[in-house]
């Protein structure tokens, strides 16, 4: 599966994906309208209103971006309707050529991370017919029940050819409260990057592995640290944009090649609209505003590989 996504980057240029996060704050007023007067003011006219701003930002980004990557816990929050349009949105995505990165940060006791590993990346047995759930390319996963939680995940991973992006060292403020205590005279998240260097030995595919690593753009000299750690484990790569990162910061996540990460913006892109720079497109043309803000991206990070 990774060669898939490295094959889609290469084409495009653009080492980048879209996270299709939405909050009904971000949704233009005209299109959340729209929707109550069909739908209501409830769950399903919600979902609606998600639906219809993802299909337009998708619609006019689709062919410059190599990937997306909708976080679960927005689609969750509006319930079964919620998710409906999570699954609706990850197949529309794929139709139009995109590799879809779950972000779900699954992982648990072994049973049940199979279950989760069956729900997002693999296949089930209903009678006689393999169906599949939300049947996205890839998912994130949480590492912090040890290799009994995430082995599930990777042998799901390597059955489907499918991918993971585990987490490593985020984004977040408080990430290091566990992720940079030291162990044994090492920090944590470089222990955690051994262990998806382990789990990844087995999941190659060409250069890189299946098994891949959540590497925050706001601290880059760990970053710096952990490509060397795991020059052949592909970086999702987090807070980018709003979060404070900033290109010069996300460099070291690559390799000498270019490749070796795949930078995320989720409300930078999918809200670009209300900020100033793109104030000009308005709310009626978000969709546009989304993809200049597309083009500034890649042009952005392309600018110091």
């Amino acid at each position: 599966m990774i060669s898939q996504l490295i094959e889609k980057i290469q084409k495009t240029k653009a080492p980048i994906c879209v996270g299709l996060d939405p909050m009904l704050g971000y949704i233009p007023e005209h299109i959340t309208k729209k929707s109550f007067q069909d739908f209501g003011e409830t769950l399903e006219g919600a979902a609606d209103a998600i639906w219809q701003f993802n299909k337009e930002i998708v619609d006019h980004t689709y062919d410059l971006i190599p990937s997306v990557k909708p976080q679960i816990a927005m689609y969750e929050q509006f319930g079964i309707e919620g998710l409906k349009i999570y699954e609706k949105t990850v197949s529309y995505c794929q139709e139009k050529g995109l590799t879809v990165i779950g972000d779900a940060k699954r992982g648990d006791i072994g049973s049940t991370s199979a279950a989760y590993a069956t729900a997002h990346i693999g296949t089930i047995m209903v009678g006689s017919t393999a169906v599949s759930g939300f049947h996205t390319d890839f998912l994130t996963v949480n590492p912090y029940f040890g290799t009994d939680g995430v082995k599930p995940f990777v042998d799901v991973c390597n059955k489907e050819d499918k991918g993971l992006f585990i987490l490593v060292k985020t984004s977040n403020p408080s990430s290091g409260e566990f992720q940079d205590k030291l162990i044994d005279g090492r920090p944590l998240y470089e222990l955690v990057a051994d262990k998806v260097v382990e789990w990844g030995k087995d999941s190659m595919d060409g250069a890189y592995s299946n098994v891949g690593a959540v590497v925050g753009a706001t601290y880059p000299e760990m970053s710096r640290i952990l490509r060397k750690l795991m020059p052949n484990t592909y970086f999702l790569v987090p807070g980018y944009g709003a979060q404070g990162g900033t290109a010069e910061d996300l460099k070291y996540c690559f390799n000498e090649d270019g490749l070796g990460a795949i930078v995320n913006s989720s409300r930078g892109i999918i809200a670009a609209y209300k900020q100033e720079k793109y104030a000009k497109f308005g709310a009626e043309h978000f969709a546009e505003a989304s993809r200049q803000a597309v083009i500034d991206m890649v042009a952005d990070i392309n600018s110091v590989l």
